[in-house]
């Protein structure tokens, strides 16, 4: 009892160990959204936006009042006034004063406005630029994915011929042995064998190379393990060859992100131009100041009579030369006013505002708007330039979609007549009526055929996504 339990336990063990060495299965869904999710050019792409929110935050703060404040405290050592003399004497002396001031534009132009108005817009595109970056992303995948499944293809297809060959060979050695056929015939079969033996490999490798390419636009570090689903569907779901490119043209218009990217740019060129051309205008700021000061040096408090030199001579009578005397007085010093006393007592405010009017400031601000109507006219030419490169795109996206499916329905026909020469050749050659080179010439021709139908499939399909695109119908489902 405990030996077959513990044979239970190793089963469910090796059990456990199988699917977890079981790779996942990628569907093309899948490979999108985690592609989007990680590359580092959408990433990058992202905090461009974080980077015009803050930008428009700047815009935002423009319209604030600004406040600043100010405070110093300073030490006088040497020859200073004395306060209470009057007399220059070497001592020290402290200072504190603070201050604040407050600003606020009025008008300026419209500046202000215009750049709030910009950020806005600014945003706006870098949205889109991420949408582009997705997209193109997505349209990277799709492609690396077929071309997965391609090669997937290919290889069962190199297989099958392999096994094919190893199965005549085995034949022909029979025949051989009988001296229904000569032994030169074994060895073009060999020969043929061991070519299809080359051709497997290489498929192979084009195979890892391929799941390599994918799993890098994934940001996946374990591609060895990587593999994808083998569902394809050749059906054209949406009908979208049904549509005229002037219908799928005048939809793309409306959807393409790389247009509204133009266009946005545009709208930002404009601002420049009303920001440019604000700093023509008069200014117009408000202002409001407070500041204070505090002393730390001994004051006079009081003043009391001479006793060492009491009266002192300011003058004479004239006529009489008799002197004139006036008091001597000392002063009484005391301890410096308190801290708050001083500040209070000190304080002073003032406010008020300030025009500005620009005369001649060196051409710079004409300069400024000449370079952005440059820069607006070169906006005017990209959303031309954008709107013919869409055109031009759609007209062959279809042409080639068209030319596409007509390639894959032709490789087809042509399969089918060429699996029906093989099969007549291969009759001719179990009776002996065909000759070893005759009969490889039939299978090569053969496994051509049916890598032009893989080839055409998947070329047929990617460019049906590439027309859905246009048309503004999405890769995957949200």
């Amino acid at each position: 009892m405990e030996k077959r339990s513990f044979l239970s336990l190793i089963v469910m063990l090796v059990c456990c160990v199988a699917v977890q060495a079981q790779p996942k299965i990628w569907t093309l869904e899948e490979c999108v959204k985690y592609a989007i999710q990680n590359n580092i050019s959408i990433k990058q792409s992202e905090l461009d936006i974080k980077t015009a929110a803050i930008d428009k935050k700047g815009a935002f703060g423009n319209f604030l009042p600004s406040l600043n404040a100010n405070a110093s405290h300073s030490w006088n050592i040497g020859l200073n006034q004395d306060i209470t003399t009057g007399l220059l004497q070497n001592q020290t002396t402290q200072f504190t004063s603070a201050g604040a001031n407050v600003g606020v534009d009025i008008y300026k132009g419209l500046q202000n406005q215009n750049t709030l108005r910009k950020a806005n817009l600014s945003i706006v595109a870098a949205k889109y630029q991420l949408l582009k970056m997705q997209e193109d992303i997505a349209l990277n995948v799709a492609n690396a994915f077929l071309q997965v499944l391609f090669n997937k293809e290919n290889l069962k297809v190199q297989k099958e011929q392999l096994g094919i060959n190893q199965k005549q060979y085995t034949r022909s050695e029979e025949l051989v042995n009988a001296g229904s056929i000569p032994r030169g015939d074994l060895l073009d079969i060999k020969a043929t064998v061991a070519s299809n033996n080359q051709n497997v490999i290489a498929a192979d490798n084009a195979l890892l190379i391929s799941k390599l390419s994918l799993a890098q636009l994934l940001q996946l570090k374990d591609f060895e393990n990587f593999d994808v689903v083998d569902d394809t569907n050749m059906r054209d779901g949406n009908n979208i060859l049904a549509q005229t490119p002037v219908a799928i043209y005048d939809k793309a218009v409306e959807s393409r992100t790389e247009l509204k990217i133009a266009r946005t740019n545009l709208e930002i060129a404009q601002k420049d131009v009303k920001i440019a051309k604000g700093a023509f205008q008069p200014t117009l700021q408000g202002f409001y100041s407070f500041n204070s000061r505090v002393a730390y040096s001994d004051r006079v408090v009081s003043i009391i009579p001479n006793t060492l030199n009491p009266t002192s001579t300011v003058g004479y009578v004239q006529g009489t030369n008799q002197n004139v005397l006036t008091n001597n007085f000392s002063p009484v010093l005391g301890n410096p006013s308190p801290f708050f006393n001083q500040f209070g007592d000190n304080k002073g405010q003032s406010f008020g505002i300030q025009l500005s009017v620009p005369i001649f400031n060196g051409f710079s601000v004409r300069n400024n708007v000449e370079r952005s109507k440059v820069s607006l006219e070169r906006s005017k030419i990209a959303v031309e330039q954008q709107d013919l490169d869409l055109q031009r795109n759609v007209f062959t996206a279809f042409t080639d979609a068209k030319g596409a499916l007509n390639a894959y329905e032709s490789s087809v026909v042509a399969l089918e007549a060429r699996q029906g020469a093989y099969n007549y050749a291969k009759e001719r050659y179990d009776v002996g009526l065909m000759n070893s080179f005759d009969f490889n010439q039939s299978q090569t021709l053969l496994t051509n055929a049916q890598s032009e139908v893989i080839r055409t499939k998947y070329d047929y399909i990617f460019k049906i996504k590439i027309l859905e695109f246009y048309f503004g119908i999405p890769l995957i489902k949200n």
